[in-house]
């Protein structure tokens, strides 16, 4: 674990309990079927698309998104949330909502974060660039125009900054995770300073947003979450079995700042607001 690439203490033995319902083992099958068959398509389509506008090949993956989500049972409730900050930062205040291209931060849990990010509000999302090389997965991500930067090390840290400031420039919303892990969603870890700084060099405003996996009656549902040791095989089969699972997605207040640590821990509070849980790992949550 580096500064560069930090990893959570979630586990999959201990994080993705205790089980919820699920459904019937052909529903179960039905599903994967289906999704299976969408992301195939996906993959196609992923190459016609790449000769459209980053604006045309974000709607697409918005509905490919929501398209993908509906075949595994995942259902989205979105709502408008209102942040209660504790303690206070240096300039810190509050934004109306603009037609200025908007920075997205979320807390990150699973695999289905960035679908959910494209399914409420058409964006790039921000990822690895060694995600291009993954099968399928590369395809999607480059045919969805994910903006894919070089995280590796300080030394990539300007150009990494410097493209997301021009995708935000030019007029793209951008989604990112900042705390550059996935949590099990019953805490949260802290964000990462540098995509901020790219949203104050474009003079862009920065959307938190909260993510919550819930099961039938808003018990929250463990098993969505992809941490750890966990295969993307086991949490695709896990997720496609789910009876009733909910995403619930709350759109909060834009947040300002005048320097990026402060931006970085308005966001990150604002989102542990309404996520964090009492304390599981006995992480710090706040910068």
């Amino acid at each position: 674990m580096t500064a560069w690439s930090p990893e959570a203490p979630c586990r999959s033995g201990t994080c993705l309990t205790p089980r919820g319902p699920t459904v019937a083992a052909p529903l179960r099958a039905l599903r994967l079927v289906a999704f299976s068959l969408v992301v195939l398509a996906g993959a196609v389509l992923s190459l016609p698309a790449r000769l459209l506008g980053t604006a045309e090949r974000a709607r697409l993956a918005s509905g490919w998104s929501r398209l993908a989500l509906w075949t595994l049972g995942v259902r989205i409730a979105a709502r408008a949330g209102f942040a209660f900050l504790a303690g206070s930062a240096a300039g810190l205040r509050a934004l109306p909502v603009s037609g200025v291209a908007s920075l997205i931060v979320s807390n990150h849990v699973s695999w289905l974060d960035p679908l959910v990010m494209m399914a409420v509000a058409p964006c790039r999302v921000l990822a690895g660039r060694e995600v291009r090389d993954r099968p399928l997965v590369g395809e999607l991500a480059v045919g969805a125009g994910a903006l894919l930067i070089d995280g590796r090390g300080p030394y990539t840290l300007p150009e990494a900054v410097a493209g997301v400031a021009r995708a935000l420039g030019e007029g793209d919303p951008v989604a990112a995770f900042p705390e550059g892990a996935r949590w099990c969603g019953r805490e949260m870890g802290v964000f990462r300073r540098a995509v901020f700084q790219a949203a104050l060099d474009a003079g862009a405003p920065v959307r938190p947003v909260a993510m919550r996996y819930l099961g039938p009656g808003g018990v929250p549902a463990a098993e969505a979450a992809h941490v750890g040791d966990d295969s993307l095989g086991a949490s695709v089969l896990r997720v496609a079995g789910l009876r009733g699972l909910t995403v619930e997605v709350t759109l909060l207040p834009p947040v300002q700042a005048r320097d990026r640590r402060a931006l970085a821990w308005a966001a990150e509070s604002s989102i542990a607001s309404v996520v964090i849980a009492p304390t599981v790992h006995g992480a710090r949550v706040a910068a």
